[in-house]
């Protein structure tokens, strides 16, 4: 119940004070939401095999509320927020855990770790080079280790983003939005005193305006692990995303499949969500 009201508590402080990628995407992209103004995302994710190598425990997940938020700060600053509010194990199989586990029968569910961070906007883009910007923040413990999904660890990292945009521009829209991620991921080892693993971050996404009110998304996105053997709960992790965004009613509407691009990875998923973006709601201090 402490996890569960501080993480609601967070949640709300940053819905009633205060946007992260573009749902159903998870590489970050350079647009900053409009100063006083938030977007809100809110999904659905169900993932096949899914793998805790730190339990030991493998099987098809689901995570209900993964919530994305975006507040405009300034015209090049914007903070974010994203976490999941339940996620739901099924259990497949078990091996045994290095860890004490609570978890009893073929089900186990958690909370979400949840990220807290800013993102700066350096470099406007334009006619030949493309934008660029700064990505910061950290993972908070919000996981409990024993029920066998999250690690329970602080993790931080920061990324460079760049991106271009072609063609014609409609509604704010271009005919495509090409951008990349890469930067570096310090996570905590959870077996090791004082010890922690490096790992790359990376992505590389692309949204294509089909109509006006629709969209072709798509990415690669993941983590490098940098040492010879990953501490249990840092390992290499990756995904191939393809989706679409459909625009109606003010709301943006997305789903997306997803393949697991390493042995730890879940094989495969698919997400469903949908984005709010309000109207300015108060002045940024100057």
């Amino acid at each position: 119940m402490r996890k569960l009201a501080a993480a609601f508590s967070i949640l709300l402080a940053v819905i009633l004070t205060a946007s992260a990628q573009q749902r159903p995407l998870i590489t970050d992209d350079i647009d900053i939401t409009p100063p006083g103004s938030i977007e809100i995302g809110a999904g659905v994710d169900f993932f096949q095999d899914a793998k805790f190598p730190l339990s030991g425990i493998k099987g098809d997940l689901t995570r209900v509320g993964d919530i994305r938020i975006r507040q405009g700060f300034a015209a090049n600053v914007e903070l974010q927020i994203e976490g999941v509010i339940q996620q739901y194990l099924a259990i497949n199989s078990r091996t045994l855990s290095p860890i004490p586990l609570d978890v009893t029968g073929n089900s186990t569910n958690d909370f979400g770790d949840f990220i807290v961070s800013a993102k700066v906007k350096l470099r406007a883009e334009t006619k030949r080079l493309p934008a660029i910007g700064l990505k910061f923040g950290y993972e908070m413990p919000n996981t409990d280790q024993a029920k066998g999904i999250g690690t329970n660890q602080i993790n931080i990292f920061s990324k460079i983003i760049v991106q271009k945009k072609f063609g014609k521009v409609v509604g704010n829209t271009p005919t495509f939005n090409a951008y990349g991620n890469i930067g570096l991921g310090i996570m905590t080892a959870p077996l090791e005193r004082f010890a922690q693993n490096d790992v790359v971050l990376y992505g590389l996404a692309g949204i294509y305006r089909l109509t006006d009110s629709v969209n072709i998304a798509s990415e690669v996105n993941g983590r490098i692990n940098t040492r010879s053997v990953a501490p249990l709960g840092t390992e290499s992790s990756g995904q191939f995303r393809i989706g679409t965004q459909i625009k109606a009613s003010g709301l943006r509407f997305d789903a997306a499949a997803a393949f697991g691009l390493t042995k730890f990875s879940p094989r495969t998923g698919i997400t469903f969500g949908v984005t709010y973006l309000s109207p300015t709601i108060f002045t940024p201090a100057k």
